[in-house]
């Protein structure tokens, strides 16, 4: 795997002691081991690594573990941008955004090709990110099997043997059943060919951007004390079948009704029919500010 120097730095950044004043609410000691964790992760792309969740300001299961990621990275010179279904100001977004600039002084951004780190429960901004900057996602549950097998030793040994023949099974019925696969948010991936993760609760749109990637993405689960990552240029596969190709959501004939684009995420707006605008609020603005 080839990494940027954009990329090596924030792993640097993750192998460093953390010497001096405590900085992002976290003490210096819980850094440091969730960079250790998170390095065990990029090391080894897909591989779910246990961490010391630690009590943070928001309920679990409002993004503890991506808040516990971007605390744990980053830096004085980095810019955050927080989404939440790919709105700046859903009240998760505000709630954490407030938090991680309160307590860091860093600047914060709604424009995702000024930020260095993006963290987001829902979406992948529809710009196109770069090798300078750190996608982190909020994860719910983390185990892409969960739906299949209850029994903690069972998954792992799955996990451990690589045996997926049930997840191909599960997906197999949901097509015969329905005449498609039918799960769209937290599709199983295959990453780097071996190990099967969950892709959050991002729709398949995004999911295609993870593929080969310029940005580092880091999964956070507090809840469920798991962190998972796929570093840049690491294959991303969909699980599908040879005559079955993967698809993305697609709408015939639907576009936003603020900026007109039809190559976008798009969300019913309004309830009303064919009311569609664009997932991605601020991608929105600015296409419609540049006319």
């Amino acid at each position: 795997m080839t990494v940027t120097d954009n990329t090596t730095n924030r792993l640097d950044s993750l192998g460093a002691s953390g010497d001096g004043p405590s900085f992002a609410i976290l003490d210096e000691e819980s850094k440091r081991e969730i960079r250790r964790a998170l390095l065990q992760a990029v090391a080894v792309p897909g591989y779910q690594v246990p961490f010391g969740s630690r009590e943070m300001p928001v309920a679990r299961g409002w993004g503890s573990g991506g808040l516990q990621v971007t605390l744990a990275i980053v830096g004085p010179d980095d810019t955050v941008k927080i989404i939440d279904q790919g709105d700046d100001e859903g009240v998760n977004a505000v709630n954490l955004r407030r938090l991680v600039v309160s307590s860091t002084g860093i600047p914060e951004t709604t424009e995702a090709r000024e930020a260095s780190i993006i963290q987001s429960r829902h979406r992948i901004p529809e710009d196109e990110l770069t090798a300078t900057q750190t996608l982190v996602l909020q994860v719910p549950v983390p185990e892409p099997l969960r739906g299949i097998e209850r029994d903690v030793r069972e998954l792992a040994r799955m996990h451990a043997e690589a045996d997926y023949s049930r997840m191909w099974v599960s997906l197999y019925e949901d097509k015969v059943r329905n005449g498609v696969i039918t799960q769209s948010t937290g599709y199983p991936c295959l990453v780097n060919g071996r190990y099967v993760v969950a892709t959050t609760p991002i729709p398949r749109w995004d999911i295609p951007r993870l593929h080969m990637s310029q940005f580092l993405t880091l999964f956070g689960a507090g809840r469920e004390k798991r962190v998972y990552a796929i570093p840049p240029h690491t294959i991303v596969e969909p699980l599908t079948f040879d005559d079955v190709p993967f698809e993305v959501e697609r709408i015939e004939g639907a576009a936003c009704r603020l900026c007109g684009s039809t190559d976008s995420f798009l969300v019913d707006s309004s309830g009303e029919v064919d009311s569609w605008a664009c997932s991605d609020t601020a991608w929105c603005r600015a296409r419609r500010s540049q006319g």
